[in-house]
């Protein structure tokens, strides 16, 4: 990391994963390009869970490269008279792979707990619905950093 001075501890940048409502997934195309998407997830013992549709891009290029890296933007607050910003970010890298069974199911209700805590039932209700439906990815963190001008 260039500006030493930003870098923030492990503990902190895994608590901006924590706080968190939306990310980006980064990943490389089978071309060599760049891919980033948006997306809400949920974090769990050093694992981010995403969830998709059963096919489409992002599939597709996890499967061809599983090595992928996701950011999260803290709070921040536009500094106009001092030509800066301050902020705070996470990236984490690892390995992204399906997860079935029982693990999905319990990273599902995390979703729930952190997006429609009011909704737990009627969540539970959808969730068994759509368990088919959907895929969810976990992201094995093997390296967190974070960054912050406070």
């Amino acid at each position: 990391m260039r500006r030493q001075d930003r870098q923030i501890s492990e503990s902190e940048a895994i608590e901006i994963l924590q706080k968190g409502e939306f990310g980006v997934l980064s990943m490389c195309t089978p071309d060599n390009g760049g891919y980033g998407i948006p997306l809400n997830y949920a974090l769990k013992n050093k694992a981010v869970y995403f969830h998709c549709a059963l096919e489409g891009s992002k599939l597709e290029y996890l499967r061809k490269n599983n090595r992928v890296s996701f950011c999260v933007i803290g709070r921040t607050n536009v500094l106009p008279s001092q030509f800066g910003t301050m902020y705070e970010s996470a990236i984490a890298s690892g390995v992204a792979t399906e997860v079935e069974g029982e693990e999905k199911q319990e990273a599902l209700m995390l979703f729930l707990e952190k997006y429609s805590a009011n909704y737990i039932q009627e969540g539970t209700e959808y969730m068994i619905k759509a368990f088919k439906r959907v895929k969810v990815i976990k992201l094995s963190i093997e390296t967190i950093t974070g960054k912050a001008r406070k």
